[in-house]
């Protein structure tokens, strides 16, 4: 009975370790404020599909459908938008983003320069993060953006400007040609000094 009840002990107690370690390794992130966060897709027929509202449980899951480019002037488009606090990127150095997505995940820095009040190339600084099928955290420097290689030779590269940066789109790197489907959720974004 003495053996039993010993062992009985100490597997309650292994369990109690193993539950308080699961909890300890559970990160704890800063609350996705809904008013900072949109979506948008082409009136060409893409499609944005998410379960009852944008942010649920603590995260962003969201299913984009893209439709292939059109024709020469009317491109398809997809997106998820962080709506920037300040309205500018001025004094940010990094961006860290938690994430999932099945495809390569393009982070695009929407300049005022080259959207519709600028030269609409819609030419963003832009950086490709790879697929991750589980919880990933990167961490991407602004020094490291660029701008993608189908901008138009009438769009004028006046640089990276954080001040005139009013927003962050997160688009699962779909082609023109062929559009897709892909799934992106996004439990954090973080912007550092």
């Amino acid at each position: 009975m003495n053996f039993l009840s010993a062992t009985l002990r100490t597997s309650m107690v292994s369990l109690l370790l193993l539950a308080a370690t699961a909890v300890q390794a559970e990160t704890t992130y800063a609350a996705l404020d809904r008013n900072q966060w949109t979506y948008d897709t082409d009136p060409y027929g893409s499609e944005a599909i998410i379960n009852e509202k944008l942010i649920r449980h603590g995260g962003i899951w969201i299913k984009f459908k893209r439709v292939p480019r059109i024709d020469e002037k009317r491109n398809s488009w997809i997106e998820l938008i962080h709506k920037l606090p300040s309205a500018s990127l001025t004094g940010i150095k990094k961006i860290r983003l938690t994430y999932q997505c099945d495809t390569p995940l393009l982070i695009k820095l929407s300049q005022q320069e080259y959207g519709k009040n600028g030269d609409q190339s819609y030419a963003h600084y832009q950086i490709k993060l790879p697929p991750a099928r589980q919880w990933t955290t990167q961490e991407v420097d602004l020094k490291d953006f660029y701008r993608p290689e189908w901008t138009p030779a009438s769009s004028t590269d006046i640089g990276l400007l954080p001040e005139h940066i009013d927003a962050i789109y997160l688009t699962p790197s779909l082609t023109d040609k062929d559009g897709g489907e892909a799934i992106l959720q996004v439990r954090a974004i973080e912007l550092l000094p």
